[in-house]
Parts: structure tokens; sequence; C-alpha cells
């Protein structure tokens, strides 16, 4: 529910910042220049737009301003992935991921009343420090499976993902016509966002139990103390029995994580995969737009079918792969694409590249997900999980503004190049730098037979 409302404002950006800019510009032509925050972003957007070879239509600075904030928003979670995963080792996942959602509140909550730029802005910086639901529920599927399914468990929550921005999107721009506040056309969608992200909010408080291994032991063994007390049927020696137990447990440590592939290596994989997809993801509406005249609409359609895709594959073909192959097979068809967009010339090939691409959404980052909890220690995961995030993020900050650089300064075909090439050095970190986990091996062989019996 918290990931179907973050993608209501997705579609919205181009809108939303129209309205800024158009509330806080002066339409007197002798008017002097505006001065507020969001004119001097522009300025110095027009600076940095100025620099390019080619000319770029003034049609795309409310674009670029999109692609900004995002990029900011991404960076904002790399700062706060790090220590979101920490907090959740040390006080638990429930109280982090609680932490998190009331994080979320405040922001959707600044974007109802945002009726100028500076405070939508600070909606986002809110947004970008708090939002961890995604790598709070990567680490929750680690402690309620075990390594033979945890790749399986790992894949359905990238079908919820898929799913959300599948419907998400289109039901944001769905709310955005209808008018509710005349100070902030948009209210609507974030009033509904605000109510569906308070209402799990609830939900989680009311009904999520403690998941991490440590912190859930400590309290069964708590919650059996207290009702044997209460029945009085204890003896003394049976107090000071429990008592060494409970301290011997306390005193165990999970066993260390037996490393197969550093998580130096898994996190430079993870950030330059993401450089390159997520600029190619960001340039796209322009491609199609410069070769296609897409509409909105058009695009949105495009961005639909690769959501759907996605999550039919997640929930049907990822979740029976190993992670070392998913990501593979993930990083394979996005060269695929990215060769494949650098030539297109027609619908047919555009969509045959978006399968590829809904292919590599469905298993790159699902995959290495699995792969660093796999890396990890019970006690160290969330951290672990977290800082492979964090530089996740950084790439996905960095891919949108260096990519389209080099597809304004050198056109369509050297620019997807570049990325093909970027993903060809991923590939080879892809399948010759990692190594399977071999308890990924040995619980894989059990979950195949398994399935096998069920049959």
């Amino acid at each position: 529910m918290p990931q179907l409302s973050f993608t209501f404002i997705l579609p919205l950006f181009p809108k939303l910042l129209e309205f800024y800019r158009n509330a806080e510009d002066p339409v007197d032509a002798g008017a002097p220049p505006s001065k507020t925050l969001l004119a001097s972003v522009l300025g110095y957007l027009n600076a940095y737009k100025a620099a390019f070879a080619r000319p770029i239509d003034s049609r795309y600075d409310i674009v670029l301003l999109g692609g900004a904030l995002g990029s900011m928003f991404s960076l904002l979670q790399a700062v706060a992935s790090p220590f979101i995963g920490r907090l959740s080792d040390k006080y638990g996942r429930r109280t982090a991921l609680l932490a998190s959602m009331a994080g979320n509140i405040l922001s959707v909550l600044l974007w109802v009343v945002a009726v100028d730029f500076r405070t939508f802005l600070a909606s986002r910086i809110v947004g970008g420090l708090s939002e961890g639901n995604v790598q709070l529920a990567t680490a929750i599927a680690t402690d309620i499976s075990d390594a033979k399914n945890r790749g399986s468990t790992m894949a359905l929550i990238g079908a919820c993902f898929s799913i959300a921005f599948t419907f998400g999107p289109a039901l944001g721009a769905w709310l955005s016509s209808i008018a509710t506040v005349a100070a902030n056309p948009f209210a609507t969608a974030a009033g509904v966002s605000l109510f569906l992200i308070v209402t799990e909010t609830v939900y989680l408080y009311f009904s999520l139990p403690e998941t991490l291994p440590s912190l859930a032991t400590d309290t069964t063994t708590a919650t059996t103390t207290t009702t044997t007390t209460t029945d009085g049927a204890k003896s003394a020696v049976e107090e000071n029995e429990e008592k060494k137990k409970k301290k011997k447990k306390k005193q165990s440590r999970p066993a260390p994580a037996q490393r197969t592939n550093p998580h130096f290596l898994l996190n430079l994989v993870h950030m330059t995969f993401l450089l390159f997809f997520s600029g190619m993801e960001f340039s796209l509406p322009f491609m199609t737009y410069d070769l296609f005249e897409y509409t909105s609409a058009k695009n949105g359609r495009l961005l639909g079918y690769i959501g759907l895709v996605a999550s039919i594959l997640q929930g049907g073909v990822t979740r029976r792969l190993a992670p070392l192959l998913s990501v593979r097979i993930g990083v394979a068809a996005c060269l695929a694409s990215f060769v494949l967009l650098a030539r297109i010339s027609s619908v047919s090939g555009l969509y045959l590249a978006a399968t590829g691409l809904a292919t590599t959404s469905a298993t790159v980052v699902t995959g290495l997900n699995a792969l660093s909890s796999f890396e990890a220690a019970e006690d160290e995961r969330g951290g672990k999980l977290g800082v492979l995030r964090s530089w996740g993020q950084i790439g996905r900050g960095l891919g949108p503004v260096l990519f389209t650089s080099i597809y304004w300064w050198a056109g369509r075909e050297t620019a997807y190049s570049v990325g093909a090439l970027g993903i060809a050095v991923v590939g080879a970190l892809t399948f010759f730098g990692l190594k399977t986990p071999p308890a990924s091996v040995r619980h894989r062989a059990a979950a195949v037979k398994d399935d096998k019996k069920e049959l």
C-alpha cells in the first residue's frame, strides 16, 4: 500500500512543476524577475542546458527540473539507507519500519498543504530521508524465509512493487483530475496517498510482529517466563535453570556468514547497473517523443506494459531461479535492450526492447538483494542491505543527469551505445566476478526437490 501511494506522484511531476512555476513567476511582462526559490533553481538549470552543443527546447525545462528532483530524492535515500538499516539491526525491523512510515506521513502531509514550491521541495526532502520501505521489506523477507526459498520470497516482494508501479501512476493521474482545493489542485491525489499511508501505518503498528531473530527470540523467552511466574507453578530451581538458559541465549551470537562474494563487489555491481539503467529509464520518454511523437498517454501505456510484464515474470519465473542466475539473465536482457534502443526505428522494435527492460526489472535488483542477504549474518543483514541500497541510489541519482547529458551532446545512438558498453562491464563483473554462495546451491536443490514432491 505505501508503494502504491508512493507512485501516485510519478506521472504528475510535469503538471506539478508547471503549476508552481506559473504560480510563482510574474504573469505581467513588465514585472521584475521572480526571486523565488523555484526561479533560482530554474536559472541554474537553464545555465546547465545552455552548455550543450545541441539546442534543448524550452519544453524540456520542466522535465530537467523533474530529473533534478528525482536525483535529489535518490541521493538523499543513499545517505539515509545505511542508517535505517543499522537502526533495524539494533532496535528491530518493526521499529525502523514504523519510524520510516512516520517520515512518509510527514512527507505526504507537506505535499497536501504545498501551495508553493518551497513546501513541495521540503516534502521531497523529508520523503527521501525517510523512504526505507523497500530495504526494510527486503530485510523482513530474509528474517522470515530460510535460504532455500529466500529468492522466491524476494521475487514476490518485487512482484508487489511492480504491480504498484503498474497501477499506481494511472490512479494518481486520475485522482489529480479531481479538484478539491483551489490553492493546490493536486490535493486530492495527495490526500488519498496520505490516507493509504496512515492506514498502513496503523495496520503495521497493531499487526506486524518483530522479525529480527535475536529480538524475536528474546521476546518469546520473556513471554514464557512471565506466563510461568503468573501460574505460580515454578520452583526456585526451575527459575534458576531458566535464567541460565536465557543468559546463554543472550550470550550466543549468530554464526558469522561464510563470505563468497565481497559486499564491495555486490555494491559496485548494484551502483554501476543502476547508473546506466536509471539513465535509460529517464531518457526513454525523450526518445519516444523524438522518434514516434509519443504523448504522455502512450508513454504511460509503454511503462505500464513494462511493469505488467515484470510483475508476471517475478511472480512466475524469477522466484524459481537461483539469485545469481537471475542477475545474469537480467543483465544480458538489459544489454540486448540497450543495443536495440540505439538502432530501432519502429514501434515493434521499441516494445521488443521494452520486454527486455521488463525482464531486467524483474531480475537484477531482486537477485542482488538475495545474494547480499546470503553474505550477511542475521545481526547485520539490515545494515548490509541498507548499504547495498545506498550504493544503488547513488547510481540512480547520478544516472539521469549523466546519461541525458550524453544524449543531448552526442545523440541517441551514441548515448545508448555508451550505455550498452557500461552494461557490458556490469555483465563482465556478474559473469566472471560473482559466484554462487554454497548455501544458495544446497537450499536451492532442496527447494526443487520440494517442488517435485508437490507435483
